[in-house]
């Protein structure tokens, strides 16, 4: 059962990579996928994790972090682990990686967790920076995906946080 459940991680994680770069976000390229170790041989991309920048520089690349994301939620992609640890800036793109737990979906309540885990990791990995960042993120996100459809996922983003396990964050 487990190298079964490895195995399709492994070949779902590649094809989703492959889908991403269809619609103009700069993944890394893939090499090879070896389905025995479970495996992906991926282009090294140098640069900088968002998660290490200078924090003045956060809230600008938020701007373009939302995009992004919208991109990914307007064609059923949820990422699944969205952090700022999983975005890398070269000097010509901004690469996402670590499509590991991202799946297919249209569902908005599964857009609405992307967008609450990444409010999360701003507050507690980038406090000082948060609110701008946000800000930059839900607008950079409004240009993707339009006004009604990100009103929507920020009302359920609400709904989330007012879950009592949730804390609420500004």
């Amino acid at each position: 059962l487990d190298t079964r459940i490895r195995k399709q991680r492994t070949i779902r994680e590649a094809q989703i990579i492959s889908y991403v770069k269809s619609f103009g976000i700069s993944t890394p390229l893939i090499y090879f996928v070896n389905y025995k170790n479970f495996s992906i041989y991926m282009q090294y991309v140098k640069g900088k994790l968002i998660r290490d920048m200078d924090e003045k520089s956060i809230p600008k690349t938020c701007l373009q972090i939302g995009m992004i994301v919208g991109t990914l939620h307007q064609n059923g992609i949820m990422h699944g682990d969205l952090t700022t640890s999983n975005f890398i800036l070269t000097s010509k793109h901004l690469f996402l990686i670590d499509l590991g737990l991202a799946n297919r979906t249209e569902k908005p309540d599964d857009h609405a967790v992307d967008l609450r885990l990444f409010k999360e990791i701003l507050n507690s990995a980038h406090a000082n920076v948060m609110k701008k960042s946000w800000k930059n993120f839900i607008t950079g996100y409004e240009k993707s995906v339009g006004k009604k459809y990100c009103k929507k996922i920020l009302e359920l983003v609400s709904v989330i946080e007012s879950r009592g396990r949730y804390a609420t964050v500004v």
